[in-house]
């Protein structure tokens, strides 16, 4: 089965950060497909260089609903429609708001009602949500539905606005209370108006014996808690969220020994205060298989860490044979090993502190780039600069990018300039939904008559042709052009298997 990376690549033009902004909905629309007792479906349209005919959707990712039956028991991923079968796609993305069909909908003997929620990214339409009913078991309006009915209302349309879900909300999703959990919702002025029995019961294990119906959420929660900083903070995430300001995930000990998780996500459709929603879940029994895995992640962070330690040790080692060499020849190869040593325990040291084996290369690179041409910038006084953003990327590919780039720098600064002539060295990032492009550019003196890099017997390029080819599974290559040499690489970051 195609990731949902996999089938934005394959059929969009869409850039990184509007590919990254659909995972954001995807890992959120459990919420919406729960409150709304609805399947999900994300639609993207097909890009004219894919398919030359143009006009089709295709579904590229799907969520069912647990509070109710689903109207599509198969899987619809991968699914083409044209405009003509699903008229309200093109029609929600043209106007910018949510298209409902005024006749239910038939579909393998299942009538549905479908509504065509355009998804929203800097002004944009990217893709478009399918909300499809299943009709098929009458449903008799409660209050419980009536609720959650209202808050999936009040979600979509800030989808439509651009503003649901937050870019700081992906790494809480999977890890955050549910609509099954427990729902308390609450009005603009923090007032409970709606608990769901799961979220009732939740505040009755905290030592709340009355109903919630009209309380203060905030103050009341805090008086539940019993370390008064934990008190302070899930409180001030309730308000924070009246004020319209994302939430994430929270976790308190009651004082009656409860321990359960909270989520505030303000509910500001077309811009209109409509008060929040906070999501609880009594987490007390699971909380010791949940420290049973934290105390695994500690153990691999902490084994990142003693091997960047070792690592350190190794390049320090390294260094102080260098200075006691009396081989010009031998020192800038231990100089040249120093270097790589150092920037793969730089990557081990950004493993160290990550909790999911993911890596900020931005950061990284700002820090490992510079001591790349450390001493060749004292001798030619050569500069750098980074325009785009490498993103957050897996362990897999940072370890050998790293070194990559490191090399094809440290080679630019070695041979493009004469001592003594300064230059400049360019780092350009372009990254989309399949690929990561970079281009080292530099304005020194080129690429020697005859030039080939598969022949080259540097040793720097052999180390990152083999690991382009081996590791990242791209494609390298490095050309003249006005004014200097520049050097291609390619990663695809989509089905690394």
């Amino acid at each position: 089965m195609s990731t949902l990376s996999d089938l934005l690549a394959e059929n969009t033009g869409l850039s990184g950060e509007a590919a990254d902004h659909l995972q954001t909905v995807v890992a959120e629309w459990q919420l919406l497909a729960d409150l709304s007792f609805a399947d999900f479906l994300l639609w993207v349209p097909v890009a004219h260089e894919v398919y030359p005919d143009g006009g089709d959707f295709v579904c590229v990712a799907q969520a069912r609903p647990t509070t109710a039956p689903t109207a599509h028991p198969e899987d619809v991923v991968g699914t083409r429609f044209t405009v003509d079968e699903h008229p309200q796609l093109a029609k929600a993305m043209r106007e910018v708001r949510i298209c409902r069909e005024e006749d239910p909908h038939w579909y393998r003997d299942l009538p549905m009602r479908r509504e065509a929620i355009p998804v929203s990214f800097q002004g944009t339409v990217i893709g478009v949500l399918s909300r499809e009913t299943n009709l098929a078991a009458p449903r008799v309006p409660s209050p419980l539905e009536i609720a959650y009915l209202g808050s999936a209302g009040d979600l979509c349309q800030m989808i439509v606005d651009g503003t649901f879900p937050s870019k700081d909300s992906q790494s809480d999703a999977h890890t955050s209370p549910r609509v099954g959990d427990g729902l308390v919702r609450l009005d603009p002025s923090g007032a409970v108006v709606f608990a769901s029995p799961n979220g009732l019961s939740a505040y009755h294990r905290m030592g709340h014996e009355s109903d919630l119906v009209g309380a203060r959420l905030a103050p009341l929660t805090r008086s539940l808690i019993r370390d008064p900083f934990d008190a302070t903070e899930v409180s001030h995430r309730i308000l924070n969220a009246l004020d319209g300001k994302p939430g994430s995930r929270a976790e308190a000990d009651s004082r009656r020994g409860a321990v359960v998780l909270f989520r505030a996500l303000p509910l500001r459709p077309a811009g209109q205060a409509a008060g929040a929603l906070v999501l609880v879940r009594d987490v007390t029994e699971v909380k010791r298989r949940d420290r049973a895995l934290l105390s695994k992640d500690a153990t691999i962070r902490e084994i990142h860490h003693r091997v960047k330690n070792n690592l350190q040790t190794v390049a320090a080692l390294l260094r102080l044979q260098s200075r006691r060499t009396s081989s010009d020849e031998a020192r800038v190869a231990l100089g040249e090993s120093v270097r790589r040593v150092s920037s793969i325990a730089m990557v081990h040291e950004a493993l160290s502190v990550s909790v999911d084996e993911r890596v900020d290369l931005d950061q990284l690179l700002d820090n490992v780039l510079p001591m790349v041409g450390e001493v060749a910038t004292a001798e030619s006084h050569v500069t750098f600069s980074r325009t785009g953003s490498f993103g957050i990327v897996v362990a897999e590919i940072a370890t050998p990018l790293v070194m990559v780039l490191a090399e094809l720098v440290q080679n630019a600064v070695e041979h493009a300039f004469p001592q003594g002539r300064s230059g400049e060295v360019e780092v350009k990032v372009e990254r989309s939904a399949r690929w990561l492009d970079v281009l080292i550019r530099d304005n020194g003196r080129g690429l020697p008559s005859g030039f080939s890099l598969e022949r080259t017997d540097g040793l720097g390029l052999q180390i990152a042709r083999t690991l382009v080819e081996s590791e990242l599974r791209g494609s390298l290559s490095l050309r003249g052009r006005s004014g200097g040499t520049e050097a291609a690489l390619r990663i695809p970051l989509s089905r690394r298997l």
